[in-house]
């Protein structure tokens, strides 16, 4: 009777086989592209260098070179196996911003230096300063 009995006969007859467990992008063969991980790291140091203002060319030249390798990293996440997407839209957009700031600042560096009042107001309040220091 029990071979009659499906149930009772499954687990005596039947093998066991392993429950299957959601794979990792390592074991899946996929790898993250090299190329947008770098957008990211350049888009972050580009807008770090931008926001100090000293740093505006270096922030402007990291920016460019980020918005460089997350384009290069968006095309080679097209190919089947290469992931890493939204760390090139990540990359691009941070780089984006670094760039725009940067363009801003020159902008307005410029707009001011060639303002000549400024630049007198600028000169007077300088040599005011200089005149309060301890000889």
């Amino acid at each position: 009777m029990a071979a009659s009995n499906p149930a009772a006969g499954a687990s005596a007859n039947q093998p066991i086989h392993p429950i299957p467990r959601p794979m990792s992008g390592s074991e899946t063969g996929a790898k993250t592209s090299t190329a947008t991980a770098f957008a990211l790291v350049f888009g972050v140091a580009g807008l770090i260098s931008v926001l100090t203002v000293v740093l505006s060319p270096v922030g402007l030249l990291l920016g460019i070179i980020g918005i460089i390798l997350a384009v290069i990293g968006m095309r080679m996440t097209r190919r089947p196996g290469i992931t890493g997407r939204g760390l090139a839209i990540g990359g691009l957009v941070l780089s984006a911003l670094a760039v725009l700031i940067a363009i801003a600042f020159a902008a307005g560096a410029t707009t001011f230096l060639n303002d000549q009042n400024a630049v007198d107001r600028l000169d007077r309040r300088v040599q005011e300063l200089r005149d309060q220091l301890p000889h």
